[in-house]
């Protein structure tokens, strides 16, 4: 492809590629921010699951005790008539067998008022936990909060970026031929935003493959575009070939 001072296309091709090469690197920074933003949620959200299933054992633990204390009212109760009942008997028999379900009452009352005491230990621990899960939430979230603010921010700076970059870019193409510019972007598209790159030790710093003399020749006379028989890039010399 014959142009117009290819050399000078080269070069700018090459300035712009610079360009390129950063918006490429912005991009895909940028592209992986927000899921850093969702791994930070997610795992916040694991936590918050832990303070609930904390708070849904202490609930389960004041219902229980809550049961075993209208338990332990309901015997007491019961307690209370056999013993009103106790006076009215009139045979020793019907009043030992009545002292000893009062007797037999009493001690499953003591069992029920053990169970109590065991709910009570429970739920006081699990409400300490509880509460300094709270204060490490508290405490983590608002770390996460400044964790997610400085993502924020740095989209904000990648966006800025770019923007100044995109100004740049603008500034180069209007000097470049439109053949040459269709063809590096063409290139840009297809190989991971690395258009244009130079040749050292007859190797092809895009592929590392091996670049003839033959070729090296034709990059110097600046007659045609050269690009890698391998991966296709547009290939210079740097310093001009000289």
């Amino acid at each position: 492809m014959a142009v117009v001072d290819l050399k000078s296309q080269i070069i700018q091709l090459i300035q712009l590629q610079t360009i390129d090469s950063e918006i490429y690197v912005l991009k895909t920074e940028k592209e992986l921010r927000p899921k850093e933003i969702q791994a930070i949620d997610a795992s916040f959200e694991e936590k918050k699951k832990h303070l609930a299933s904390l708070e849904e054992n202490l609930l389960n633990l004041q219902k229980q005790r809550k049961e075993k204390e209208l338990e332990l009212a309901s015997r007491e109760e019961g307690t209370k008539r056999l013993e009103t009942q106790l006076y009215q008997l009139k045979t020793n028999k019907e009043y030992q067998t009545m002292l000893q379900q009062i007797q037999d009452a009493k001690a499953d009352a003591s069992v029920i008022e053990d169970q109590i005491l065991g709910f009570l230990e429970q739920t006081d621990k699990i409400k300490n936990d509880v509460s300094q899960e709270k204060q490490r939430l508290q405490e983590e979230e608002k770390v996460a909060e400044g964790q997610k603010r400085n993502i924020q921010d740095r989209i904000k700076e990648i966006d800025e970026r770019i923007a100044q970059l995109e100004a740049q870019r603008k500034q180069i193409t209007p000097g470049l031929d439109k053949k040459v510019l269709t063809q590096y972007e063409r290139i840009l598209l297809n190989r991971d935003a690395l258009a244009i790159v130079s040749v050292k030790g007859n190797s092809c710093q895009g592929c590392n493959m091996f670049v003839p003399p033959q070729v090296i020749n034709l990059i110097r006379m600046y007659e045609h575009i050269i690009t890698c028989e391998v991966c296709n890039r547009i290939l210079y010399i740097e310093n001009g070939g000289t």
